[in-house]
């Protein structure tokens, strides 16, 4: 891309969990994504905090590097560098700040702290160089954001505007998924391996309860209980259950979490009268999850959007875009800023 002196770039940092990611942005579209994910905890069964934050420190210089190397960019002709502030991992979050303020220190360009969950409500809006015509969703719309970590359904009310209409009270769809996947003897990141082992089994062969909480809220701690008793149980009359079992479990236990989410969805849709609707993070890339979104959208008469595999796990690109949003409204953040584990989403 030719650049003026005009130009808005921004580079973005994204270093919450086990990934450290920079992306370049020059007016609002994408021009790099790097991302460099940490092989290491995969034999820990789950994401270790102290290994995550070494693999930061190793890692965040050269993916810096390569981002704006793609980009062709040079450090010099940044307007700012936004970072993720929080919810994440405290020792990676350090990684991230710290870098992202020793940079911009040194080239004299304001730093901007994005809210890693709002991030991903914009990474609907991301453009890359080639994409001119890419659709977006108009405001207000709901954007159901489903992580690891958070399970949320978002009111989104302009770019900036966001508004948690309705949440999780415990525990996270993603770690529901992860759990029952331990349980069931299956390697880390295992909701991507329920997601393909369920392809082959029966989702019509066990059935699960839902909790009963506020109207848009969710429960997922009662789920795991739930499943580890389902799981005791018939283990007990059969040793081989699971492993004769596996696919028709995946795919029953899948069913029931994507339908328990979308039902609470299809509420919050009936009460606010949106007619687009989004998911993100990084449970936005189940396949089961996508499909029956689909369905909800045409059952609804909602547009749906549904975002590429690339950005539905944490990247740099949605911090990038955030960062974009906030320059335009000079909103920067001083050098004394700290990152937060927990942050609250309407900070």
């Amino acid at each position: 891309m030719k650049k003026s002196h005009k130009d808005n770039i921004i580079l973005g940092i994204e270093s919450s969990c086990d990934d450290t990611s920079a992306a370049v942005l020059i007016n609002g579209k994408i021009c790099s994504n790097i991302i460099a994910n940490q092989e290491v905890h995969k034999q820990y069964g789950g994401v270790v905090p102290e290994l995550a934050s070494r693999a930061h420190q190793q890692n965040i210089v050269p993916v810096v590097n390569t981002a704006l190397e793609q980009a062709n960019v040079k450090a010099n002709e940044l307007s700012a560098i936004a970072f993720t502030k929080g919810p994440g991992l405290l020792g990676s979050l350090m990684v991230g700040t710290s870098f992202a303020k020793s940079m911009a220190l040194g080239l004299a360009i304001p730093i901007i702290d994005v809210h890693h969950m709002k991030a991903h409500v914009l990474a609907h809006f991301i453009k890359q160089e080639n994409q001119n015509n890419k659709l977006s969703p108009k405001f207000p719309f709901l954007c159901l954001t489903v992580s690891g970590g958070h399970t949320q359904i978002v009111l989104v009310e302009d770019f900036l505007k966001m508004k948690v209409i309705g949440e999780t009270i415990d525990d996270a769809a993603g770690e529901a998924f992860d759990k029952a996947a331990k349980q069931l003897g299956i390697d880390y990141p295992g909701g991507p391996l329920i997601d393909k082992i369920a392809k082959n089994g029966n989702e019509n062969t066990y059935g699960f309860t839902y909790p009963k909480v506020g109207e848009l809220n969710y429960s997922f701690s009662g789920l795991k209980t739930q499943f580890l008793y389902f799981l005791q149980k018939n283990t007990k009359d059969n040793p081989q259950f699971v492993s004769n079992n596996i696919e028709n479990i995946c795919a029953s236990y899948q069913k029931h979490i994507v339908s328990y989410l979308l039902k609470k969805l299809e509420k919050a849709i009936k009460k606010t009268g949106c007619k687009d609707i989004a998911i993100a993070g990084g449970v936005s890339a189940n396949s089961k999850l996508r499909s029956e979104l689909l369905k909800l959208g045409e059952k609804t008469n909602c547009r749906v959007f549904i975002p590429a595999f690339e950005f539905c796990t944490d990247n740099a690109a949605m911090i990038a875009m955030t960062g974009y949003f906030m320059y335009k409204e000079k909103l920067f953040a001083s050098q004394d800023v700290t990152p937060l584990p927990r942050i609250n989403f309407s900070q």
